[in-house]
C-alpha cells in the first residue's frame, strides 16, 4: 500500500482503540445525515448483481452478521473475489465506499478492491486494505478518489479480491454501500435571461387506456381539467398493436373494451385536449389506419393532429403478425404505406414512428439491410438507422420520432431512479445525431416526442405509488424541458392495481399495491397525480425555460420565466431524511418581496396515509416566503417538490411634459407584463394600456383631460 493510500483510508473502530492507533473516528452521532446507495444489506440491492467468482461464496450467510439476518461469506481460494455488478451508473454523486468486514476465526486476510467502468472496458488501480480483524466487525470508509473513480461517470463493477499477502481463511462482508456527506448549505443560481427554449403544450400529456372503465366520466374530466392536461394518447401502449378501432375489439376477441374511440372523442373534445393516436401496425393494415384518420378528422371534425404507426415495434414483446416481425426494414417499408394512406385521408396530420437510441440497438437478428452512416463510414443493423435509411430511400419521412423511457425493470432502486432522470439530454443528442447522419438536411424538421415515460416497465411494486415516483415524474419532466423533446406523455392516467413488482423494504413508501396510473380505480390519487399537477404551475405555453443550477445533486433546481414576467423556480429534494437549506441567487431579475410557495412531499402523502380530515391536507400545500433581494435562503423538506413563484419588483411611474402632451414612463424591467391604470378617486382603477416591454422602460403619451386623473403602473399576473 502506498503512503498516499494510507492517508486516504479511513477506518472506523471502537473509540478506545482510536486514541492509541491515531485513526480518524466516523461516529454516527456526530455526522450529518447521509444518503446511501445500498449495494448489499441481507441481499443484493438497487439493481446490483452477484458477479463473484470462486468455489465457495455465500450471499445468505447467517453467522456472523453485522446487521439484519444475513452477510456475505467468502471461503474461496486466493485471487477469487466477491464482485458486484451494475449497469453503468455515475458514482460521482457519492463520496465514499462504506462496508463492514470480519476476518472470522483467523483474521489477517489481505484483500484488494478495484473498480471497473465504461461497460467493463476500463479498470481503476487496485486499493489494498489492511488485514481484516479476528472475530470482530470493522467498518471501512474509503473515498472514491482513493479508488481512482472520483471523475468516472460510468462505474459498472466493484470487486473485493483475496490476495496471497495474508491468510486465506474465510472472511465476511456486510452492509456494503456508497455514501455522501450532505452539505450544510446548497447554492442555487438562476439567471432570468439565460433562456433555453419556449415551453410546449405537448409537455403536459397523459396516456389513456381502452381498459379504463372510469374514463368517460365527470370524475375523469374534472381531474384532467385540474391537471391542466393538454394532450391525451390513445388507445394504450402495447394494446395498440392488437386494437381494431372500428369494432372496439382486439385480435379475434368477441367482447368489446370498456372505453371506445367514441368515449375518447367525447372526453378529449370536452376538455379541449389534443390527441395522439397509435394505429395498429402489429395486426392491422394501412387502410384501417387511414379509415381511422378519416373518421376522426373528416367525419367527426376532431382535428386530432398526432398519429403514431405502431407502439414500440422494435420490441419483441410487441404483437407483430407481419412477415419478418420486428424487422426494422420491414417496419419501415410498411410504415411508408401507412403514412401515405393516412395523409391521403388528412394531409394536415403529423405522423411519428417509434425509435430507440443507439445505432446497434434492437436489430432483432436481422442483417440483410444494413444502413451506412456516411459520417463514420460504418454500417449498422440497429432499428433506428435501418428505419430512417429505408424510409429515406422510399421517399417518405416521418414528422416526428417517438421515444419511450422506463429506466427500471422489475428490480427497483429509489436512489438510482432519482438519478435516471438525467437521461434526456443524452437521448436527444443521440437521436438527433442519427437523424442528421442518416437523413441529412431532410431530417432537420423532424421532431422528437416522448409519448411514454414511467419508472418501471415490468410488474409494479411499492415505488410506483410512492412519493419517489412523484419526484421522478417532476424531475424527469423538468430535465426533458431543457432539451429538444417537444412532448412528454406520462404513462398512465389509469393503469390498474398490481402486486407483482418489487416490494423490497429498502424502498420508500407505505402503499401495499403498485400502479403505473396517476389515479387508481375511480379517483384514488397517487403522488404522481399531485406532482404532475404542480408542474402545470412551473411552465405552460408562452413561458420560457431557463437554465438554473445547483451545486448538490440531491437538490436540483429548474427555472422558467413566466409569460407575465414572474420567475418560477422548481426545487426537488431527493433525500428521504434531510431538510436542505439553500441560498438562492437571482441574476438579471429584481424580485418582489413575497414569493408564492407550492409544495408536495412526505407531509401531504402522510396526510393521505392517515386519512387526514383537514381540508386540502393531501393536496399541494401553498405558503408564502419572504424574499429579501436577489440573494435569499429557503429550506426544502425531505422527499419534496417545491415551486417558488417570485413576482417582479413593483414598477415606478415617472411623468414628464412634452408640449401639450403628458408622457408617462413606466420604469420596470424587461419582459414583465405591466398595466397602466388611471383613476379619479384612488378607488376605482381603469386599465388604459398593457405592454410587455423588451426594455426596462415603457413610454405612454397621453393628452391632458378633465377631470384630472391619477395614474399608476402595476404588474399584471396571468392565471395558470
Amino acid at each position: 500500500m502506498s503512503v498516499g493510500k494510507q492517508i486516504t483510508l479511513i477506518l472506523v473502530r471502537w473509540k478506545k482503540c482510536l486514541l492509541a492507533c491515531g485513526v480518524i473516528l466516523l461516529a454516527t452521532t456526530t455526522l450529518r445525515a447521509q444518503t446511501n446507495l445500498s449495494i448489499y444489506s441481507d441481499e443484493m440491492d438497487n439493481g446490483f448483481q452477484n458477479w463473484s467468482w470462486g468455489t465457495n461464496n455465500n450471499f445468505a450467510n447467517t453467522s456472523p452478521v453485522h446487521s439484519g439476518a444475513d452477510s456475505i461469506a467468502f471461503a474461496s481460494e486466493t485471487w477469487a473475489a466477491i464482485s458486484f455488478w451494475h449497469s453503468d451508473f455515475n458514482p460521482g454523486v457519492y463520496s465514499n465506499l462504506n462496508f463492514w468486514a470480519n476476518g472470522g476465526a483467523t483474521g489477517g486476510q489481505i484483500v484488494q478492491i478495484y473498480v471497473q467502468y465504461n461497460n467493463l472496458t476500463a479498470t481503476a488501480p487496485t486499493f489494498t486494505l489492511p488485514a481484516f480483524p479476528t472475530n470482530s466487525w470493522r467498518q471501512f470508509s474509503i473515498p472514491l478518489s482513493a479508488l481512482g473513480v472520483a471523475n468516472v461517470t460510468n462505474m459498472s463493477r466493484l470487486s473485493f479480491q483475496l490476495t496471497p499477502s495474508g491468510t486465506s481463511a474465510p472472511f465476511f462482508l456486510d452492509d456494503v454501500n456508497l455514501t455522501t456527506v450532505l452539505p450544510s448549505v446548497v447554492h442555487l443560481q438562476v439567471n432570468a435571461t439565460n433562456a433555453i427554449r419556449a415551453a410546449d403544450s405537448r409537455w403536459f400529456g397523459l396516456n389513456t387506456a381502452i381498459w379504463d372503465s372510469n374514463f368517460d366520466t365527470a370524475t375523469t374530466s374534472n381531474a384532467l381539467t385540474e391537471l391542466g392536461t393538454k394532450i391525451l394518447r390513445f388507445p394504450g401502449g402495447s394494446a395498440s398493436d392488437e386494437y381494431h378501432w372500428g369494432s372496439n375489439k382486439s385480435l379475434s376477441n368477441t367482447w368489446t373494451w370498456a372505453t371506445s374511440f367514441a368515449n375518447f372523442i367525447h372526453l378529449a373534445t370536452n376538455i379541449g385536449a389534443q390527441a395522439m393516436i397509435t394505429v395498429n401496425f402489429g395486426t392491422g393494415a394501412p387502410g384501417e389506419a387511414a379509415a381511422w384518420v378519416r373518421s376522426a378528422n373528416i367525419t367527426n371534425h376532431c382535428n386530432f393532429k398526432y398519429w403514431e404507426v405502431g407502439n414500440e415495434n422494435y420490441g419483441t414483446w410487441e404483437t407483430d403478425s407481419n412477415t419478418s416481425p420486428h424487422d426494422p426494414y420491414a417496419y419501415a417499408t410498411n410504415a411508408v404505406q401507412y403514412i401515405t394512406q393516412m395523409k391521403a385521408a388528412d394531409p394536415t396530420i403529423k405522423i411519428g414512428v417509434p425509435v430507440v437510441t443507439g445505432e446497434d440497438s434492437s436489430a432483432n437478428g436481422y442483417s440483410a439491410h444494413p444502413a451506412l452512416n456516411p459520417r463514420t463510414g460504418a454500417s449498422h443493423n440497429g432499428w433506428t438507422p435501418v428505419v430512417l435509411a429505408t424510409m429515406k430511400s422510399l421517399g417518405t419521412l416521418p414528422d416526428y420520432l417517438v421515444h419511450h423511457v422506463y429506466p427500471e425493470y422489475l428490480s427497483d432502486s429509489d436512489q438510482a431512479l432519482l438519478q435516471d432522470s438525467g437521461n434526456w439530454s443524452g437521448d436527444a443528442a443521440n437521436l438527433r445525431q442519427q437523424i442528421t447522419d442518416y437523413l441529412g438536411s431532410a431530417g432537420t424538421n423532424i421532431e422528437l416526442l416522448c409519448t411514454e415515460n414511467n419508472a418501471d416497465a415490468g410488474g409494479q411494486g411499492r415505488q410506483s405509488t410512492s412519493i419517489v415516483n412523484g419526484l421522478y415524474l417532476a424531475d424527469s419532466l423538468a430535465n426533458l424541458m431543457k432539451t429538444e423533446f417537444n412532448a412528454f406523455v406520462w404513462w398512465d392516467l389509469r393503469n390498474g392495481i398490481d402486486t407483482t413488482g418489487d416490494f423490497n423494504p429498502l424502498l420508500y413508501g407505505w402503499r401495499t399495491n403498485g400502479d403505473l396510473g396517476i389515479i387508481g380505480n375511480l379517483n384514488t390519487r397517487y403522488p404522481t397525480f399531485y406532482t404532475f399537477k404542480l408542474m402545470r404551475y412551473f411552465a405552460r405555453p408562452g413561458d420560457t425555460v431557463l437554465n438554473a443550477s445547483s451545486d448538490y445533486f440531491l437538490l436540483p433546481a429548474y427555472s422558467s420565466r413566466k409569460a407575465d414576467g414572474s420567475l418560477a423556480i422548481l426545487v426537488i429534494n431527493k433525500d428521504n431524511a434531510a431538510t436542505f437549506t439553500a441560498q438562492l441567487s437571482l441574476g438579471n431579475y429584481f424580485p418582489g418581496t413575497n414569493a408564492l410557495v407550492r409544495s408536495f412531499g412526505i407531509a401531504q402523502d402522510e396526510a393521505t396515509r392517515t386519512n387526514s380530515a383537514i381540508p386540502g391536507a393531501r393536496d399541494i400545500a401553498t405558503n408564502n416566503l419572504a424574499v429579501t433581494g436577489t440573494n435569499f435562503s429557503a429550506s426544502f423538506p425531505p422527499y419534496s417538490v417545491t415551486l417558488l413563484t417570485i413576482p417582479p419588483a413593483a414598477p415606478q411611474l415617472a411623468v414628464s411634459q412634452s408640449g401639450a402632451q403628458t408622457i408617462l414612463q413606466v420604469l420596470g424591467q424587461p419582459n414583465v407584463r405591466y398595466v397602466l391604470e388611471s383613476s379619479t378617486d384612488l378607488t376605482n382603477w381603469q386599465p388604459i394600456a398593457t405592454n410587455t416591454p423588451a426594455t426596462a422602460t415603457w413610454n405612454v403619451t397621453n393628452a391632458p383631460t378633465l377631470p384630472l386623473k391619477l395614474w399608476r403602473a402595476v404588474w399584471m399576473p396571468l392565471s395558470n
